[in-house]
């Protein structure tokens, strides 16, 4: 009688008890992530004013339809593409020239490598008031750097004209991101054996063989990682662009996320907006799995 217990005590542990153990983890993703996906995709499909909560209307693919024909959405899809595009591929660059300097044998390495991680780690907040104020077209630190160079011959008002905006939130951007693509590819150079540099050395490879047949194919994982992750966060965050331009001046400055945002909290049409959000979701799993794809074929070279 006590072997059938312990028996189905065993079965039952095995079973069940793993499910017991992941359901505060999956409650915990479906009320974070899953409640408010379902809901915005319910709300793209509905004319929604929260003063107005009386008037809940099913529009079907009213939204969709209008979005698709909204010349400023258009604006900032072209906006959002040249933003992650830009972003990202500089941040990868800056990233893997700074941990190729970060892996050198130099006095103080361990402090510059922790010094490095301040733009990563400093507010968004601080991040757009300084650079703000690098910016400003009067007093701005960046137009004096400039000026003595002779690059210009006259201050630039960056944030302020239409051709320059874009361009100046995005370096401020590139700048705040290039220490995680350092660090994550300089762990992922640390993890390389010494003695694979050493063979390729005695073989006579130079550096640049060494970097093109060693150090690439071996952090190539992790660049496929990090890329993925700053790809999605880059096209997710407002933050820099909502306190430096707020789209502006006109849209030049517009990004998707930013143009939801607006609809919605400051238009107060959760229904239009809730579809500029879902529409965005689907064009960032094209980028992604077009990406992959590019990725997949490089990959087949090696």
């Amino acid at each position: 009688m006590l072997s059938e217990r312990n028996s189905y005590f065993n079965k039952w542990e095995k079973r069940v008890l793993p499910f017991l153990l992941l359901l505060p983890a999956f409650t915990l993703i479906i009320g974070i992530v899953a409640y408010p996906i379902i809901r915005a995709i319910y709300l793209s499909f509905h004319s929604f004013n929260p003063l107005k909560p009386s008037i809940f209307k099913f529009v079907g693919l009213e939204n969709y339809i209008r979005v698709l024909n909204d010349p400023i959405f258009i604006i900032a899809l072209k906006n959002s593409i040249i933003w992650i595009v830009g972003v990202v591929f500089f941040q990868f660059l800056g990233g893997l020239l700074g941990a190729i300097i970060l892996k050198q044998n130099f006095k103080g390495r361990a402090f510059v490598r922790g010094l490095s991680l301040i733009p990563w780690v400093t507010p968004s907040v601080l991040i757009a008031i300084m650079w703000i104020w690098m910016l400003d077209g009067n007093y701005g630190i960046i137009n004096d750097i400039l000026l003595k160079l002779g690059l210009i011959s006259r201050y630039i008002p960056w944030l302020a004209q239409k051709d320059t905006s874009l361009p100046a939130v995005m370096i401020a951007d590139i700048w705040r991101g290039i220490p995680f693509f350092a660090i994550m590819l300089l762990a992922a150079m640390e993890a390389i054996p010494d003695e694979l540099y050493e063979a390729a050395r005695i073989d006579g490879a130079n550096s640049f063989m060494i970097f093109l047949n060693i150090t690439w194919p071996l952090i190539l994982p992790t660049v496929i990682i990090t890329t993925m992750l700053r790809i999605i966060w880059t096209a997710n965050h407002m933050d820099l662009v909502l306190i430096m331009t707020d789209g502006g001046p006109g849209f030049s400055s517009l990004i998707i996320p930013l143009m939801s945002y607006h609809t919605a909290y400051k238009q107060l049409n959760f229904g239009y907006g809730s579809t500029i959000a879902i529409l965005q979701g689907v064009f960032l799993v094209i980028i992604i799995s077009l990406y992959l794809r590019l990725l997949r074929k490089g990959e087949s070279i090696y």
